[in-house]
């Protein structure tokens, strides 16, 4: 990420996410001018690779309920596990 973005850092997913999607519908109207279009598609950009990260962070921290035969819960395991 670019110096001018590391504020994007601090942001939660939903925060980001919401940036993002006002970035998108501001370049989706057209009227930003070209210098200010190319500066938030950056910003976008910052803001994706962020969302991607606290994601990719969040789905390493799931787990999935391992059960007895008898259906009670015993313990966890990583959710890729087989």
């Amino acid at each position: 990420m670019s110096e001018t973005h590391d504020d994007v850092k601090s942001l939660s997913f939903e925060a980001a996410l919401e940036q993002l999607e006002q970035i998108v519908q501001k370049l989706e109207s057209g009227r930003a001018p070209l210098a200010e279009s190319i500066a938030i598609y950056e910003r976008g950009e910052a803001l994706k690779a962020h969302c991607e990260m606290l994601l990719k962070t969040a789905e390493a921290r799931i787990e999935k309920i391992t059960l007895s035969r008898d259906g009670k819960a015993v313990g966890t395991e990583p959710l890729d596990a087989n």
